[in-house]
């Protein structure tokens, strides 16, 4: 055996050890993981879904488990978003109570950690956890299920509106030793319930472990979900991530995938269509500096009749940074009337930089309305002289050009604690705050003249 597979094999043997007695279906579930773990080993380049990303930084860790959630409340405090919402807090995997805030949920909505849930009635639980995201879907799904003792579980009975976001906010520390947590989070939603859901990743500047996150999403007939995926975790973290949404009849899902941080990081985002009237609209974006690598995989099926997807991601890339954007769409057979729009653009800062992309269409009706295209460039030097002329200096000036070329995928984020993380990220400290859709004209106004 693999002397790195084996050294996560070791690892759970010892959570085992610890853990106790648990109910049938988790220890046969953890059993499957760690059998299918095993039998698969991390995965290499030679694998066509990896071919661009090296997990052997990760393989080759010598990652613990936390055993406590001590985190400077202070820190905790400069690390939240700031904005009202009910809020559950996790550091290192291990649930936080006093950095957690559900004191005031509205009646019909649930937001517990999975310990929890399991505890009150695992039962309810066991059904619909593991069945969107088995084992068998890749190796990192595997190994979270064989170490699945935390996350978040989300539930909101029919017709409930939460006004609030939901935040689930995951916490990495820095420590003598590299930890590893492997979250799972449970999210179902009742026939036209209505709820925003942020799930941020951040944490302390010199913390270097890995999150291995699995998380299944349940809309039911005319539930609506935005889901804010903020990754902005420190530089020498690894972060992988797998998102399968499962869309009843006339359900919305909407997508907002901001990577800002993480020095190796792998998201699969798929979505299934399976009731007419269904939709999905995915916006990413991700910026990559240093050495960073960011790879996205998303696929829409659209196993239904009159469904609807769109899809709009953004790369902007500097210094020595990888992207990575794979995007599938596939359209069953007699899947009639449908329409999916996919566009990934790229901003490469640098002649190190690099991007690869690869938007694809699988389709098996013949009525349908289907586009993809990609494309890659550099920032306009015409734009930044014309700024330059108008007293901007240049570092803002380029700030701001690559902060309008982000602004199609941003123009949509409705939330300012959200949007001011992206924008520090990606143009720096600017003098006030600005407005995305007029600083797009005014480029393209500037490049005509």
């Amino acid at each position: 055996m693999n002397e790195d597979v084996q050294r996560f094999l070791d690892r759970l043997a010892e959570a085992a050890a610890a853990r106790g007695p648990e109910p049938t279906w988790i220890a046969a579930r953890r059993q499957a993981g760690a059998a299918r773990f095993e039998a698969l080993g991390f995965p290499h380049r030679r694998i066509e879904e990896w071919k661009y990303t090296d997990v052997r930084d990760i393989a080759s860790g010598d990652f613990v488990l936390a055993d406590d959630a001590d985190f400077s409340p202070a820190t905790a405090a400069a690390l939240t978003l700031p904005l009202e919402a009910h809020r559950l807090t996790f550091v290192d995997g291990v649930y936080a109570p006093a950095l957690s805030d559900l004191g005031d949920l509205p009646a019909g909505v649930q937001v517990l950690p999975l310990s929890q849930a399991l505890e009150d009635n695992h039962e309810a639980v066991g059904g619909p956890l593991g069945r969107l995201t088995g084992v068998e879907f890749s190796p990192f799904a595997a190994l979270n299920t064989a170490f699945m003792e935390e996350g978040a579980v989300v539930r909101l009975a029919p017709r409930t509106v939460v006004e609030k976001p939901i935040v689930l906010q995951f916490l990495s520390r820095s420590g003598e030793r590299e930890v590893m947590s492997h979250p799972r989070i449970l999210v179902e939603a009742g026939g036209r319930s209505e709820a925003t859901l942020i799930e941020h990743h951040v944490g302390e500047g010199e913390a270097a472990n890995f999150t291995n996150l699995v998380e299944e999403v349940i809309l039911d007939r005319g539930a609506i979900l935005t889901h804010y995926k903020l990754q902005e975790a420190p530089l020498r973290d690894r972060h992988v991530a797998s998102i399968h949404v499962e869309q009843a009849r006339d359900s919305r899902y909407t997508s907002f995938n901001l990577n800002l941080g993480g020095g190796l990081v792998r998201t699969d985002l798929i979505s299934d269509l399976n009731g007419e009237g269904a939709e999905a609209a995915f916006h990413g974006l991700f910026y990559g500096q240093g050495r960073q690598h960011v790879d996205n995989h998303t696929l829409v099926n659209h196993n239904a009749p009159h469904t609807r997807s769109s899809e709009n991601y953004k790369g902007i890339l500097d210094d020595r940074a990888h992207g990575v954007f794979n995007g599938r769409v596939v359209v069953k057979r007699d899947s009639q009337k449908i329409e999916s729009e996919q566009s990934n653009a790229n901003l490469l800062l640098s002649d190190r930089a690099e991007v690869d992309t690869k938007p694809e269409l699988e389709i098996y009706a013949d009525d349908v309305k289907c586009a993809h295209g990609a494309t890659t460039g550099q920032l306009d030097e015409e734009a930044v002289y014309a700024l330059r002329t108008r007293g901007i200096d240049e570092q803002t000036a380029r700030g701001l050009l690559t902060l309008a070329f982000a602004g199609a995928a941003m123009e949509l984020v409705d939330l300012d604690a959200v949007a001011e993380r992206v924008e520090l990220a990606v143009a720096g400290k600017l003098p006030e705050r600005f407005n995305l859709a007029g600083l797009v004209e005014t480029a393209a106004a500037l490049n005509e003249e």
